[in-house]
């Protein structure tokens, strides 16, 4: 009777351990909504580089990212494009969402995109975060990374206004993972200081295309779009998300 036993035990602990391994190894999809820092560029305008196009590096095998982020987006722009229902269609029970918005929002002369931030702009928040959680997805809200822009003083000038803020306002009410990317990457520009977070963002010599180069405080370089994909997906790995798992970063 006993070797029965040991025998049921054994096959119920084994069945635990490969459905265990099973759901380790299932496939995961990342999607990511938002503006051009986050966006894939044209091979053209390189080293110009959204910090979503290159988040596929810091990952497993098991993880596919599909960046729908696209230049010139704000959450209202993004909605009424239809672009934000192609994603929905797409998402499923278990997939992850990245949102990040707020730059093109601010832009008071664009009817087309401005929205206010605790009015339209969370609204829109919380359509991405609802609408996600229907279908079964993980929304995970990011504040917008830092222009670099420098006071005479050598300190970092805020350019994002109430946006921010109101996306942790949303983060809290909905119980939604928040990644500051704003306060994440004010630290690390000004640990740069002025002439070195250059390299970080859009700074390069002219070329025959860009005769006069480009000195570009809004976007990422190549190098700079790594660095901030890492501090994103370091702060998931601090708040223990369920995927963080599957980062890899050295």
């Amino acid at each position: 009777m006993r070797n029965v036993l040991n025998y049921h035990l054994l096959f119920f602990l084994s069945v635990i351990f490969l459905l265990s391994a099973c759901q380790e190894n299932q496939t995961l999809n990342i999607y990511c909504i938002g503006d051009s820092t986050m966006a894939n560029k044209k091979a053209e305008v390189y080293p110009e580089t959204g910090w979503c196009q290159v988040l596929g590096n810091y990952f497993d095998e098991t993880v596919t990212v599909h960046n729908h982020a696209r230049n010139g987006r704000s959450s209202k722009s993004f909605i009424d494009e239809g672009r934000w229902q192609v994603v929905l269609d797409s998402i499923q029970q278990g997939d992850v969402l990245f949102i990040q918005f707020g730059h093109n929002d601010e832009k008071e002369y664009d009817s087309t995109r401005y929205t206010t931030p605790f009015g339209t702009y969370s609204e829109n928040l919380e359509k991405f975060v609802n609408e996600a959680r229907e279908k079964g997805a993980e929304p995970i809200l990011f504040t917008s990374i830092v222009r670099r822009r420098f006071d005479e003083d050598g300190t970092l000038k805020d350019t994002h206004g109430d946006y921010p803020p109101a996306t942790r306002k949303v983060a809290e009410e909905l119980n939604v993972p928040l990644i500051d990317l704003q306060k994440l990457t004010e630290d690390w520009v000004n640990q740069m200081g002025d002439a070195s977070s250059k390299n970080m963002y859009l700074w390069t010599e002219p070329t025959e295309r860009f005769p006069e180069g480009r000195q570009d405080d809004t976007h990422l370089s190549e190098k700079g779009a790594a660095e901030v994909a890492k501090l994103a997906l370091k702060e998931c790995i601090r708040l223990k998300l369920d995927f963080s798992k599957r980062i890899e970063i050295e």
